[in-house]
């Protein structure tokens, strides 16, 4: 490889970077849910609260910047996006009512096929990337300035609890009902 070849390598963004950036995202995600049932009885209302806003952002960046800016530079959407929504709609339903060990253990279950379906090889990360090409380290720079989104008070009743089984039903996770 020539000097001028190095130098265009080195200049290509790291095609794993958006990867890397979320799925570390999962991880804090992932631990502060741990933390948040640390006794397996009660919700520690701290660590979930922060887990709470921190999915909310997450959710965020990728159905506000990541998928957007995939449709608009490939003229479709990623291959997984459909799904991607679906579960984003269930996660984000269970956030709305005030959270109980049932509803953890839900968020818990879908978190863990869905962070797979996003991080696997061939996953929508993966996806993402190949379509976004060189303008990956443009969208890493939007998706790392996000700005969070505030939650809005928990909400409960059998009405909420109708239309957060509606979600999980139209995500294919009905065996995740609270």
């Amino acid at each position: 490889m020539n000097a001028s070849s190095a130098k265009q390598l080195e200049s290509l963004p790291d095609m794993s970077a958006i990867h890397d950036s979320l799925a570390a995202d999962h991880d804090r995600l992932d631990s502060l849910l741990s933390r948040a049932m640390g006794n397996g009885t009660v919700v520690d209302v701290g660590p979930y609260e922060e887990f709470r806003r921190g999915l909310l952002k997450h959710v965020g960046m990728e159905e506000m910047i990541l998928l957007p800016a995939v449709r608009r530079l490939s003229g479709k959407p990623a291959v997984l996006a459909e799904k991607i929504r679906l579960d984003h709609g269930a996660l984000t339903a269970l956030l709305v009512p005030t959270p109980t060990p049932a509803i953890v253990a839900a968020l818990r279950t879908i978190l863990t096929e869905h962070n797979l379906l996003e991080e696997r090889d061939g996953g929508l990360y993966a996806q993402c990337e190949r379509a976004l090409g060189a303008a990956s380290a443009s969208v890493l720079d939007a998706l790392r300035a996000a700005r969070d989104i505030p939650p809005a008070e928990h909400a409960d009743g059998e009405r909420v609890i109708a239309v957060v089984r509606r979600a999980l039903a139209a995500a294919g996770h009905e065996r995740t009902l609270p």
